[in-house]
């Protein structure tokens, strides 16, 4: 089997469905969902197994699942199924809420950093913050874009987020605080009157 195909080589490439520019505003989505996919590929490699064991398992079913939505903004037929669901955005809410719980308190804005696994993951949550900002440009340019992707983004960049916290806690780095940043979360295990 060969790799190359060649029939790209005019600037076009193949959807489900159709044939389009390789720089379409849907080849860009998807194409930022399959980087995303790569830096958290990446983020696993930099994980050990016997400390990160839930997290890797979280981020493998990421991997499928970008795919999947990558997959779901490719197709271009009338009739479609579409294979991201809303119950993977309910899964990455619990696992938010799981990790939220473990997380040391955080009043501050933090820079991405630590640890590599950390500033891999923070690299991820911002190439998230892109496909989502593509996938609505997207949406708001052309019909029949499945809105679940949009969501699923949104949600993961906050689960990468949480990750890459939890990720030095467990390594015991600390997050290194933005200097200049008042406080600007609140913390819940805060005493009344304080």
């Amino acid at each position: 089997m060969k790799i190359y195909t060649k029939t790209g080589d005019k600037g076009k490439t193949s959807l489900i469905g159709g044939r389009v520019s390789k720089d379409s505003l849907r080849v860009e989505a998807y194409g930022t969902m399959d980087e995303l996919n790569s830096f958290v590929g990446k983020a696993m490699t930099e994980l050990d197994t016997e400390t990160f064991k839930d997290m890797l398992e979280d981020l493998e079913a990421i991997q499928n699942e970008l795919f999947d939505g990558g997959g779901d903004l490719s197709n271009v037929m009338k009739e479609r199924h579409y294979k991201l669901t809303e119950a993977s955005i309910e899964v990455l809410e619990k696992r938010i809420d799981e990790l939220m719980d473990e997380a040391p308190p955080l009043e501050k804005f933090i820079l991405p950093g630590g640890s590599p696994a950390s500033a891999t993951l923070h690299i991820a949550r911002t190439v998230a913050r892109r496909a989502e900002r593509r996938t609505v440009t997207l949406m708001n340019e052309e019909e029949d874009v499945p809105t679940v992707v949009v969501r699923y983004l949104n949600r993961l960049s906050d689960y990468l987020f949480v990750a890459a916290r939890i990720v030095n806690a467990r390594l015991q780095v600390p997050d290194n605080e933005y200097v200049r940043s008042a406080k600007v979360f609140r913390t819940n295990d805060k005493k009344k009157g304080e």
